[in-house]
């Protein structure tokens, strides 16, 4: 509190993330974070360019004046990815802090769910890594299904660990919520415990429902992150053949968790801590 209060009182104010020189113009007192979220940021735009242009593509390849347009947007598509490739080469580095960092927490839920996602992102960094190595020409020799096969499969496993903490978190949030509502006080109802009393009467799944949206309604950052992760999913259930769709709704769930992935980057509070 003293040093925001010190930070305040100079004019200081840290963006979002920093310019080049950050350090110098804006005395950014942890640069190379202020660089990760900057990269961060360029990379979500060139995700969000990459998902729109397969969303675009497949609304438009069944009309016949619209065939060159929809190859310009599947090379375009193409060329996103591949530098979204570039961007991920220092991100396995990331992970393995982050799971160094994770590994702390005291709650063992958390602890496992997010140490496991970050181990598992940054082996899926190294596959995807290899796979721009052959992409590139570095490595003709490696097999590319192989490696693309083992990329999905620790990509969705990370996110089937931070779907896991993000059940946990509604968990424990719904059960202190029901145990408020049996502790509370006649004298001390406030407007949000009034809120809960719509489903003090009622059974089953529509309570559950009910109770279930309040909660996530008081919390946007789990809200905002549930919404990421499973329009994550959307993609690794298709290639792995768990749950076929079609590059329609990839694409509209890739947009959409990138919005979210933008909009949490813009205000940081918004973000789920871990």
């Amino acid at each position: 509190m003293a040093e925001e209060s010190l930070r305040k009182a100079s004019g200081y104010t840290q963006p979002w993330f920093c310019l080049s020189r950050c350090k110098t113009l804006h005395r950014c007192r942890n640069h190379s974070r202020c660089i990760r979220t900057k990269d961060h940021a360029v990379s979500t735009l060139v995700r969000v360019t990459q998902y729109t242009c397969m969303l675009l593509s497949y609304l438009m390849e069944h009309k016949a004046d619209k065939k060159k347009l929809v190859v310009k947007l599947k090379q375009l598509e193409s060329n996103m990815s591949s530098s979204r490739k570039m961007f991920r080469l220092g991100n396995m580095v990331h992970a393995l802090v982050a799971a160094r960092r994770t590994k702390q927490l005291p709650d063992v839920v958390p602890r496992f769910c997010l140490t496991a996602s970050n181990l598992a992102r940054a082996l899926y960094f190294v596959c995807d890594a290899a796979l721009w190595l052959k992409s590139v020409g570095l490595r003709p020799d490696i097999d590319k299904p192989k490696w693309q096969n083992w990329a999905t499969k620790f990509y969705y496993f990370s996110i089937l660990m931070n779907l896991g903490r993000d059940w946990y978190e509604i968990s424990w949030r719904l059960e202190q919520a029901l145990q408020g509502e049996k502790t509370k006080d006649n004298s001390s109802w406030d407007k949000r415990d009034q809120e809960l009393d719509c489903v003090k009467d009622d059974d089953g799944l529509h309570s559950f429902l009910v109770l279930l949206f309040q909660i996530l309604k008081r919390h946007p950052p789990l809200l905002l992150d549930l919404v990421k992760n499973l329009c994550d999913l959307s993609g690794p259930l298709d290639t792995l053949g768990i749950y076929k769709t079609n590059p329609g709704v990839i694409g509209f769930c890739g947009i959409l968790s990138s919005l979210v992935g933008i909009l949490t980057l813009a205000s940081p509070h918004l973000k789920l801590q871990q």
